[in-house]
């Protein structure tokens, strides 16, 4: 059997993970799974448009869709659905479109982010300021991570309503100008970054929801590193929690060096390997499970990675 994973970006590290995993998965069981995706610059009317193309082909017997812009994918490319099994992984579709795909495989983004609120209290537990770098203001496995982030520093993890800014609950507030969205590209992340950096910085904690700074650990160190070094000698140097995926030797010295507090892990093959057997399952005319959700780990500098926290 030949299945595909439709990438936001394809030549993205998380999703060259994620394609990996799943192609290990299939050649296991003598199948193929292949990564498709545009290259460059990510836009939902490009992703749309490679979308388009793999449902139109009749040598697939799956797709896995990593979901850029929800409402228009759904009302475009995905108009032509139906005929090949279709799952969301990594980023799913918004509620009102979810009837289009048969399954999700990935974080669940509402925990993650209350952990990676859990990782903001250890290190401030008194509060403070805080600014998130996310991706594209309509992705929603941002704006999920975003709201688990919110909940828990709220501390009220029910659905309350409250899904603006915070405001001052519990000592957490967030600037005007936070979040800021659009930072899926390296450098533009460092920029952005390096800006909420700049001298007289009044941030206590900055989390990234996607390794977009990291992606050049050297670049990191030689932008970001001198930054973090002024505001210690003011003495008011944020904790910066960012998203990663199989971190290489060079963005493990990062942490280890103190140019990261902690890092919360996506786990991207076993994404892809998930997404492999559940489309296989699919394509066999199987039940499937309506969500599965991969486990994500905690690397905190000098320890080993263990298994992220309950909030």
């Amino acid at each position: 059997m030949r299945f595909a994973l439709v990438a936001k970006q394809m030549d993205q590290s998380f999703y060259a993970l994620a394609g990996e995993g799943c192609a290990e998965a299939a050649q296991a069981e003598g199948d193929t799974c292949l990564l498709l995706g545009p290259l460059g610059t990510e836009h939902f009317r490009r992703q749309g448009e490679v979308l388009r193309q793999a449902l139109a082909r009749d040598d697939l017997d799956g797709i896995g869709l990593a979901v850029t812009h929800s409402r228009w994918l759904a009302e475009h490319a995905l108009k032509d659905a139906g005929r090949i099994p279709l799952i969301a992984f990594s980023s799913d579709l918004a509620p009102a479109e979810q009837q289009l795909r048969r399954s999700y495989v990935g974080l669940d983004n509402l925990q993650f982010g209350r952990q990676l609120a859990v990782l903001a209290q250890r290190f401030r537990p008194q509060g403070g300021k805080l600014c998130i770098l996310s991706g594209g203001i309509q992705h929603t496995n941002h704006l999920e991570r975003i709201q688990g982030i919110r909940r828990q520093l709220r501390g009220n993890p029910a659905e309350d309503g409250a899904t603006g800014r915070l405001q001052g609950e519990n000592g957490w507030s967030e600037p005007s100008r936070c979040p800021l969205y659009g930072n899926n590209d390296p450098a533009s992340a460092r920029l952005r970054l390096a800006t909420l950096l700049a001298p007289g910085s009044q941030l206590d904690v900055i989390i990234v929801l996607g390794n977009w700074p990291l992606y050049e650990a050297d670049e990191y160190r030689r932008q970001i590193g001198p930054l973090l070094a002024e505001l210690d000698k003011q003495g008011r140097r944020p904790v910066i929690i960012v998203t990663t995926h199989e971190m290489d030797a060079a963005q493990r010295a990062l942490l280890d060096d103190g140019l990261a507090q902690a890092y919360l892990n996506m786990e991207g093959r076993e994404i892809g390997r998930q997404s492999y057997r559940m489309l296989k399952r699919l394509a066999r005319s199987e039940p499937v499970p309506e969500k599965v959700f991969v486990a994500s780990h905690v690397y905190l500098p000098g320890a080993p990675p263990a298994v992220a926290p309950e909030p």
